[in-house]
């Protein structure tokens, strides 16, 4: 792994272990530099290459709210595959129980966008699917451990 892809890890780590989660904080300002540039700012997890981002609609299963969250993927065929990690928090985070609640909506990747249905990987598909995510951008094996009884769950995005 590059040197800033360690740093980045790091950083990430020391805040994730201290209870500093910062997703809210700054997913409005992602989307917006993402959709400006088509996805060529924003889309690619800094220090990890591999590790591409796509923007995610969803409806708020409570409020009823139209909410954005970027999230690395998997492409998997057909299918995009997004991991419920929360960088390891030990609550899933709040766009995977909209998606069980309002499984139709649409990601963005790049200046595609794409209509798709939500669904829980199974567990066959999850173990498939997991080491990608580990390969892609090794945090997500500290996400796992840290998350401790909760197994992250992967979301499988099927085009409609």
């Amino acid at each position: 792994m590059a040197l800033l892809g360690r740093f980045v890890s790091a950083v990430s780590q020391f805040a994730n272990s201290r209870g500093v989660y910062a997703g809210r904080r700054s997913t409005k300002i992602h989307a917006r530099v993402y959709r400006w540039s088509r996805g060529r700012l924003g889309g690619r997890m800094p220090g990890h290459p591999q590790g591409r981002i796509l923007l995610l609609e969803h409806v708020g299963a409570k409020s009823g709210i139209r909410r954005t969250s970027p999230l690395m993927y998997v492409a998997d065929g057909a299918t995009v595959a997004v991991a419920a990690s929360k960088a390891g928090q030990p609550e899933h985070p709040g766009w995977y129980h909209n998606l069980l609640a309002h499984p139709e909506t649409t990601i963005e990747l790049g200046g595609e966008v794409r209509a798709v249905r939500a669904r829980v990987a199974d567990e066959a598909e999850r173990d498939r699917l997991w080491p990608r995510f580990v390969a892609m951008v090794p945090d997500f094996e500290f996400y796992q451990r840290r998350a401790a009884s909760r197994t992250i769950p992967v979301v499988i995005l099927e085009p409609r």
